[in-house]
């Protein structure tokens, strides 16, 4: 057989070496059109589950009065979100992801609850659910119905109907909700919770929100709890893996806050991560969530930019953070062995349930801690 570090001898030699390399040209060449077909199917297939409806809808509806206008926001809830719940004292907020699938979030909660056992107990679990327009046309929903675009949800855009009303401010509405003192006399912890698209959403309204300081004020805690995002909110054009002028996007809303939406952009910077370093966020890493191709992971150059996978991703931010916040950063990673991009999975692990219920983590449960002095 002919080796490539062979002396060429002859011209019969020459000619077999030529015909090799253009082989294997061509063998690499119908490698690449093969991935490349299997991954353009896979997006293919992937965007047709994002535009296509929700197969279910939540069953509550809060209203949600803002100035932009009043609109119905559709919610799961395990008691009825207009009767008084004295028995209730702690809340889970569970934030569904990129599907709008807030009946298989909403089920989640359920199962957290059922496998903490005792600890459960006087826990109430509540899913909101951001639809489209394509979701509330699905099931003939009332034209007051709030829906979005796909992406706008998750960063805090205005509704497309029946008012612009952003995502961020229905969840105001919905934490405002909670401390009612007539409704809730013996609540003393909320909980808001996501999990990928979902945990997108969470990071950044633990940066925008404004309703935590009205819970304080009644004595009701307030923890954010963010699951395996695809990519965080950074606060100046710092970046793992930079991209300069090749990608702009990288430093703009909302991976930046620049061009941030209304509810944003009325809002001082300074004040926005002075006051979100001091909030009780926890990042719930998946050590095994390193796949850097399924379940929507965003790809594009602002997400990369960020790091290659997921895990990565989270742990390079919380070190951005440390950096910036050297001695004042309220926050702590929580990661979990042998688990990767799975809600379930992450929420009623050992190290999930621990921190949920304010519990000690286990060892088992690497734990990176930040800044503060203890």
């Amino acid at each position: 057989m002919l080796s490539l570090t062979d002396p060429i001898r002859s011209d019969e030699q020459m000619n077999m070496l030529l015909a090799f390399k253009a082989q294997s040209r061509i063998v690499l060449l119908v490698a690449s059109l093969a991935v490349g077909a299997i991954v353009n199917s896979a997006h293919a297939a992937g965007q047709a589950r994002l535009d296509a409806p929700v197969k279910a809808v939540a069953t509550q509806r809060l209203l949600v009065t803002t100035p932009q206008g009043s609109a119905e926001f559709p919610i799961y809830a395990d008691h009825p979100i207009d009767a008084p719940a004295p028995d209730v004292t702690r809340v889970f907020i569970v934030v569904h992801g990129t599907l709008r699938n807030a009946d298989t979030y909403f089920a989640t909660g359920q199962q957290i609850v059922q496998r903490a056992g005792e600890l459960g107990k006087g826990t109430m679990i509540v899913a909101p659910q951001f639809l489209t327009r394509p979701d509330t046309q699905a099931f003939s929903m009332p034209a007051q119905t709030l829906a979005w675009t796909q992406e706008g949800w998750k960063g805090g855009e205005p509704a497309r109907q029946p008012e612009a009303i952003s995502s961020f401010a229905a969840l105001d509405a919905l934490l405002a909700h909670f401390a009612d003192r007539r409704l809730y006399p013996a609540l003393s912890t909320v909980v808001v919770m996501g999990h990928s698209a979902g945990a997108q959403f969470v990071q950044r309204y633990a940066v925008v929100g404004r309703e935590g300081p009205k819970l304080d004020s009644v004595g009701i805690s307030i923890r954010y709890v963010v699951a395996n995002p695809s990519s965080y909110l950074y606060f100046d054009d710092a970046r793992p893996n930079p991209t300069g002028a090749a990608c702009p996007g990288a430093t703009v809303w909302k991976y930046g806050l620049k061009s941030a939406p209304p509810y944003v952009a009325s809002q001082d910077a300074h004040d926005l991560e002075s006051r979100y370093i001091a909030r009780n966020v926890v990042y719930l890493l998946g050590e095994a969530d390193t796949n850097p191709y399924t379940h929507f992971i965003d790809r594009s150059c602002a997400g990369m930019a960020q790091g290659p996978y997921r895990l990565a991703r989270g742990l390079s931010y919380f070190d951005y953070l440390k950096r910036r916040h050297p001695t004042d950063l309220n926050q702590k990673v929580v990661e979990v062995p042998g688990v990767g991009h799975d809600n379930l999975g992450m929420f009623t692990s050992d190290c999930g349930l621990a921190l949920l219920f304010d519990q000690a983590v286990p060892q088992t449960c690497p734990v990176i801690a930040g800044t503060v002095q203890r």
